[in-house]
Parts: structure tokens; sequence; C-alpha cells
């Protein structure tokens, strides 16, 4: 069974950068009309996440009403509702799947500090953002659910 692809909109731009991190495909309008998302959610085969109760009716998208405005509370719906991604985790500013980076190509690119502390790394191929499992990890492991379980 493959990840659902998801569409996240207007209301739920913090949940779409969350998603992203635990590997799921996640796009997210901010701005767009809602016949622009079904148009996107039809032409990508996306699951639209909302809030908004007619969008989620209209009868040519698929749709899951996000019930509650917790981050934690979201993320689980999501979680219990298409499960968890089988991807790699992707970039939460592009959605971009993220690729190895290795730690003499980090150099020089991370914080000193880091760079002495840290051994692994992920690099952004879109964005070119550089990841890396700092001292926040251990509070967004804890957020993301079914994550380092």
């Amino acid at each position: 069974m493959t990840t659902p692809q998801l569409l996240c909109d207007s209301m739920l731009g913090e949940l779409a950068r969350w998603l992203r991190l635990m590997g799921f495909d996640t796009i997210f309008m901010p701005d767009a009309p809602d016949i622009d998302i079904v148009r996107r959610a039809r032409y990508d085969g996306r699951i639209v996440l909302t809030q908004d109760r007619p969008l989620a009716a209209h009868p040519a998208v698929q749709a899951i009403i996000i019930e509650s405005d917790a981050l934690d509370a979201q993320l689980e719906q999501v979680r219990v509702t298409v499960g968890l991604p089988e991807g790699q985790p992707r970039c939460a500013m592009c959605n971009t799947t993220l690729e190895s980076l290795s730690r003499s190509d980090a150099k020089g690119r991370v914080p000193p500090y880091v760079f002495r502390t840290v051994t692994t790394f992920s690099l952004c191929p879109g964005c070119h953002r550089i990841y890396w499992k700092g001292t926040h990890w251990e509070s967004i492991e804890a957020r993301l659910p079914g994550q380092g379980d």
C-alpha cells in the first residue's frame, strides 16, 4: 500500500509542515479558492485535509475534516485515518524528499557546534536546507505520532 498524497487548505499550514516531516507528500495551498483546491486534488489524486465543511462535502474530492485546532490532535487524526507514511521525511518548507548528506559535505554549511556534535545530516535537494537531529529532536519525536517507536 502506498502512502496517500495530501493537500492542506489555508487553515492547516502548520499541520502541512509537520506531515512533511513525518514523510507525507503534502501540498499546502494557503491562498487558493476552493475550486483550485478541488482541481489540484483531483489532478494529483490527493486527499484534501480541511476544517471547511463545504469544501469537504464537494463531490469531486476525497476529504478529511480535521476536527481539532490542536496540532497534536490533528497529527493523531491523520495517523489514525490514513496510517503512517512509507516514504522518507520531506522538507518542511518545499515538500521535497530529503536525501542523506555526508558529514564532510555538511562541514562549513552548518554551525560549528552542530558539526562537532552531530553525525547525521539530510539535505533538501529542492531548497538546499540542511536538517539534523539537534537538541530539539526529542520534542519533535514526542509530537510526531508513531515516530521513534
